[in-house]
């Protein structure tokens, strides 16, 4: 099969993890109806809890979590593939939280999770400030899953800002799709959202499938929206807007060869040394 139809949810997650789940099935399954074969939550689908010990206090062990447990039951009656783009999930050896993204399969199982590598701590301009390590543990593996119709390379929101990360993905792992479930800011989104999820698309001559937050989560939390479905060579083909709701697009992965034909920058790439002008030899050398 070379074609499928990609869903992305785009909600606005809040404290609760049963609301959550309410307005996350309900639009999976309305994508479902509609035609899709592949259906991606954002990030934190399950819990947007700003505060470390009421997260840890709300937040399940991978085993327990209500999310998940829905989420794989969903993939298996429907036969569709289901990502939930992160879950917050708590970890038995450590006190911080794990930022999992998970691949289901049609048959319920999981086919391949992932734990967000970097973590948002940063200070903007207008006094927002992140501390995302505090919270949570960072991931230490990359992780590419084959599915019916392509491999997907699997990352989490701000991954997004480090390309050799999807370049590995794409050169080693053989990723042709990158799954990017984000709750960006509002302020980072408006700036950098869309032209970072088209540079990684560009890059590697590879679909994006970027599923977002949006919207007022509190008082001090706002996230950007625009799920966005990219082709390899950085056309849009779906744009969820500022309102909770879903996107669509049909994702034909033969696509993906032929862009990489025409620039085929993957297989141009030259390992060099790093000179850092220590070396300079004078005239008389």
């Amino acid at each position: 099969m070379s074609k499928f139809t990609a869903a992305c949810v785009q909600m606005t997650s809040g404290t609760d993890p049963i609301e959550n789940l309410k307005v996350s099935t309900d639009l999976i399954k309305q994508s479902i109806s509609e035609g899709a074969n592949f259906i991606a939550t954002p990030e934190v689908t399950n819990l947007m809890e700003p505060n470390k010990a009421a997260a840890r206090d709300i937040a399940q062990y991978e085993e327990d979590d209500i999310t998940l447990k829905a989420f794989r039951a969903l993939a298996m009656d429907h036969k569709k593939w289901v990502m939930a783009g992160s879950l917050v999930i708590k970890k038995p050896d450590d006190d911080r939280l794990a930022n999992r993204s998970f691949l289901i399969a049609p048959d319920g199982s999981i086919a391949g999770k992932y734990d967000k590598i970097h973590m948002f701590d940063v200070a903007l301009e207008n006094g927002e400030s992140h501390k995302e390590s505090n919270a949570y543990a960072p991931g230490e593996k990359a992780v590419a899953v084959q599915t019916d119709w392509a491999t997907i390379g699997m990352t989490i929101c701000y991954d997004v800002r480090f390309s050799h990360l999807f370049q590995d993905l794409a050169q080693k792992g053989g990723a042709t799709i990158f799954t990017t479930p984000a709750a960006f800011t509002h302020t980072t989104g408006k700036a950098h959202w869309h032209v970072l999820q088209r540079a990684r698309a560009i890059e590697n001559g590879a679909f994006v499938i970027a599923p977002a937050q949006c919207g007022h989560h509190s008082k001090n939390r706002h996230t950007y929206g625009h799920s966005l479905i990219i082709d390899p060579w950085g056309d849009i083909l779906a744009d969820g807007g500022d309102d909770i709701g879903f996107i669509m697009a049909e994702i034909d992965v033969t696509e993906t060869q032929k862009r990489r034909q025409q620039v085929p920058n993957l297989k141009n790439f030259r390992p060099y040394d790093l000179s850092l002008g220590n070396d300079r030899q004078t005239a008389a050398e």
